[in-house]
């Protein structure tokens, strides 16, 4: 999968950067950090937005909006949030310009707000001040709440989608009478939600589990996790989910009447994706030629080029792509996914060269190409081509028009699978178990996961990063108890981590 994938970091950041840019998804904005969303890109977020929200909804969550401005006193308010957040913050002093002629555009110094107003980083501070206008008693709870918006971290060095200082997210707040109830909620965003999305949907296999203490969300008791695997032996952190204990509610003062008419704080999750995943998408799948999609979260999943060398001839092959694509459209849903019609696009650019038209499909990621022709008519048949296999490889001569959308459903299906199966095999091949501190050191360098015993102190996280750039990017459900040694101190471990450099 990652053979021509040169494992040099700089050249795998411009050849990154080439698909973003070549695929039409998105660019740099001249707002410094920022970039723009094109609407390949935007249709990318569009439909993971689509499935994520319908999983959430599925889950008894519902979606509303709050606001971008958060007075600077409400952060102040958990001195944990404050000091992880302070220095990503941008900041809003002045509510007016004054413009003159001589002078031009320039802040009016009398319209300097009362107190500064920070763009959202994140929103739970905003969010539980509401909450305690919302919750009295324990017949309001749980309050399970989403939000789909921007948010705003002043990073210092950037790279689209994957770090930028303004950003597309969801956020979910939720607010529970119980502990138990609080950190089951936690548990099945990250479960039944964002490892299924992300597996499911992104044919991007996942590590789960809790973050150390190190590398944990400010302000939360624990912080659970995705982490995948991208084609460099870098991880992707994709989604976490937060069980915030009663920081949040002590700190806004939100409690409520129990059922046995006493006073309690709530308990609180958060979580939130981003964009991010699309960057993470473009790193597990594509290849030199290009995007390669998953057709679950493909804005166009089959495109049919016509050919011809006159009007006649391409009238022909026309009708024929017309017929084709009104049988595709028409296959039942639960045929393909359960959940939408398959999107078919006609390509009818004759004044470019037919090897240009399929290029640009190629490079944009559509997962099927159809290519019906004049000596294919003749035979009542067409040529069929899938995304992730490309060349002749992936290439069906003669397939019948008759039985054409039945093996392009199918096909769909198959790319699906074949590319979860192939980014897990790649992934199972870059994690190792290492026992000294010295192979430890060796293998870093080839990328990966590796599982490793860890001792437990920050003190020993922070010397593993600085001696190699690698973190723990969590502590896997699936790994069993083991004593151990940690890998740098020497002292007893319990379980294996995963470390690994990360975006």
């Amino acid at each position: 999968m990652a053979e021509k994938i040169t494992p040099r970091a700089d050249d795998y950041s411009k050849w990154y950067l080439d698909i973003v840019k070549e695929a039409q998804l998105a660019d740099h904005s001249d707002v410094r950090g920022c970039m723009v969303i094109k609407p390949n890109g935007f249709a990318l977020w569009e439909k993971m937005q689509r499935a994520l929200d319908g999983l959430f909804k599925a889950t008894g969550h519902v979606n509303a909006y709050f606001p971008l401005f958060i007075p600077m006193s409400y952060l102040a308010k958990e001195e944990e949030m404050a000091e992880g957040f302070a220095k990503e913050c941008a900041v809003v002093t002045h509510h007016r310009l004054k413009a003159e002629k001589g002078r031009g555009l320039y802040v009016d110094p009398e319209a300097k707000l009362e107190e500064p107003l920070v763009v959202r980083p994140t929103s739970e501070t905003i969010i539980w001040k509401t909450y305690k206008n919302w919750i009295q008693s324990y017949r309001d709870l749980p309050v399970l709440v989403n939000q789909w918006c921007n948010v705003v971290r002043w990073e210092m060095r950037t790279r689209l989608f994957l770090r930028t200082a303004e950003f597309l997210w969801q956020e979910g707040h939720t607010a529970h009478a119980t502990r138990e109830e609080a950190e089951r909620e936690a548990h099945m965003i990250l479960m039944d939600c964002y490892r299924r999305f992300a597996e499911e949907w992104m044919a991007m296999p996942v590590l789960t589990g809790p973050k150390s203490e190190g590398q944990k969300f400010p302000g939360a008791i624990y912080t659970l996790c995705i982490e995948a695997m991208m084609q460099d032996g870098k991880a992707l952190q994709a989604g976490t989910s937060h069980f915030l204990g009663q920081n949040f509610a002590k700190a806004f003062d939100v409690q409520f009447l129990n059922d046995k008419q006493q006073l309690e704080y709530a308990w609180a999750t958060s979580w939130g994706v981003s964009t991010r995943l699309i960057g993470g998408l473009i790193m597990t799948h594509s290849d030199d030629q290009g995007l390669v999609c998953p057709p679950r979260l493909a804005p166009t999943h089959v495109v049919i080029c016509p050919l011809g060398k006159n009007e006649e001839e391409r009238r022909a092959s026309e009708s024929a792509a017309q017929n084709l694509a009104a049988a595709l459209r028409s296959l039942p849903r639960e045929e393909f996914f359960g959940y939408e019609p398959i999107a078919v696009k006609i390509d009818t650019m004759y004044e470019k060269q037919p090897g240009f038209r399929f290029a640009e499909y190629e490079l944009r990621g559509v997962p099927v190409r159809v290519e019906i022709g004049p000596k294919d008519l003749e035979k009542q048949a067409c040529v069929i081509g899938r995304r992730d296999r490309p060349g002749k490889e992936g290439k069906q001569f003669g397939v019948p028009l008759s039985s054409a959308a039945a093996v392009i459903r199918d096909w769909l299906v198959d790319i699906q699978q074949s590319l979860f199966n192939r980014a897990r095999e790649y992934r199972d091949r870059l994690t190792r178990t290492v026992d000294r501190w010295e192979e430890f050191q060796q293998e870093i360098e080839r990328g990966g996961f590796l599982l490793a015993h860890w001792d437990g102190t920050r003190e020993t996280e922070d010397r593993i990063q600085e001696a190699t750039g690698a973190t723990i990017r969590c502590i896997p459900f699936d790994q069993p108890e083991e004593r151990g040694s940690c890998i740098l101190s020497g002292r007893p471990s319990t379980r294996r981590v995963a470390f690994a450099r990360a975006y």
